[in-house]
């Protein structure tokens, strides 16, 4: 008996695979291998973002900074100045506090940290920021880490930052 489920297990597997055989004639592997330099090809190869140079920042932006998270959704607002150039960044918040800005770019962006200043969000309190900003449908967006000194367990906060060109 276990001779004859032997035999049948042994044929089944058999005819399984002659099925599963291809019965198509061979193709030229050599020309499936070959780069394809078509334009579909080039097509759907994703494009490199583009170089941005600080002149396309240059401007007055008001911006409005908001938590990325966390109860407190209060916007901090603030007019940011760029320059062609490397001088000249700054932050001007309605308090009057102006803070200037290193800045360099990055790919599609510019990346800005700012000297330490007095907090806009919390009293009595001195802050360091590094924002990245880009530029998407004329507005600039980004977002703002911003590191509180002698804050404790709450020492950063992240905002999403959003900008209109000033006139």
């Amino acid at each position: 008996m276990q001779r004859i489920t032997r035999i049948a297990l042994a044929s089944s597997t058999i005819v399984f695979l002659a099925g599963c055989a291809k019965s198509e004639p061979a193709k030229d592997t050599a020309a499936a291998m070959a780069p394809d330099t078509t334009a579909s090809a080039a097509a759907a190869a994703p494009a490199a973002p583009a170089t941005a140079s600080l002149a396309d920042f240059a401007g007055k932006w008001q911006v409005r900074a908001t938590p990325a998270s966390g109860k407190d959704t209060s916007a901090t607002n603030y007019v940011l100045t760029g320059t062609a150039d490397t001088t000249g960044w700054a932050i001007d918040f309605p308090s009057g506090v102006k803070v200037p800005l290193t800045v360099s770019v990055a790919g599609d962006s510019v990346l800005m940290k700012s000297a330490s200043f007095p907090s806009q969000r919390r009293k009595a309190v001195k802050v360091v920021t590094e924002s990245v900003y880009r530029l998407q449908g004329g507005k600039l967006v980004g977002t703002t880490t911003a590191h509180y000194k002698n804050a404790g367990a709450d020492s950063v906060l992240v905002l999403r930052n959003e900008g209109t060109k000033v006139p």
